[in-house]
């Protein structure tokens, strides 16, 4: 019992030294309290003769997890959003930084695609090469990239062209020298629509691929 208080006193400190962190450092020092937390909790949750060791190895385990919950962002993230924002000015693409400290790039379908096409069009072949080389410079960001469609066509038609469009992207940027293992692919189909599908304005925005970078290093 003891050492499961020893534990949660500790994840108590660790939360309120987070007032004087910036924001990368407090995103992972509350991760880590809240594991710890959480890992004595569970690890508390055995024989008598198991608890104080089972409590400080779920915390060890928690804190570790916790830890790695969260993005780090930095003046590397930072720098980077501005050079992608520069090289895609014009294009119709949005940059913006996520809740969880991750970049998204939001691509229209039509700027990239041709309509129910995945193959991707020569004229945006350029901002990619850019993203490319952006991505080259920051080989530790992690690269997920998530295909949707408006709601027009079938189910089974949306999912497939989503998933076709997000692969077709990242093996567009494999082939401009970025590492195969650095992405992750999915495809929504027309199942997270940010407009409204009643209108061609609204499926027009629907239409998209949206890339996200994170960052784990400190």
């Amino acid at each position: 019992m003891k050492k499961i208080l020893t534990v949660a006193t500790i994840a108590v400190f660790t939360l309120g030294a987070c007032e004087t962190m910036d924001d990368g450092q407090r995103r992972t020092a509350t991760g880590a309290g809240v594991g710890a937390a959480a890992g004595a909790a569970i690890g508390a949750m055995g024989n008598d003769s198991n608890r104080g060791r089972g409590a400080a190895a779920g915390a060890a385990i928690g804190a570790a997890a916790g830890a790695l919950g969260g993005y780090i962002w930095n003046k590397r993230m930072e720098s980077q959003q501005k050079q992608i924002q520069q090289q895609t000015q014009g294009t119709g693409v949005e940059v913006t930084r996520t809740a969880d400290n991750r970049l998204q790039i939001n691509i229209p379908g039509d700027i990239a695609f041709d309509t129910g096409q995945a193959a991707i069009r020569p004229n945006f072949r350029t901002a990619l090469d850019n993203f490319a080389q952006s991505l080259q410079q920051n080989p530790s960001s992690s690269v997920t990239i998530v295909g949707h469609t408006d709601g027009t066509g079938s189910p089974a038609t949306n999912e497939t062209l989503s998933l076709q469009r997000a692969d077709a992207t990242r093996d567009y940027l494999v082939s401009r020298g970025v590492g195969s293992n650095r992405f992750s692919i999915d495809g929504r189909g027309s199942r997270e629509p940010i407009a409204s599908n009643d209108n061609e304005a609204g499926r027009a925005r629907n239409r998209r691929v949206e890339i996200f970078l994170g960052d784990r290093d400190a």
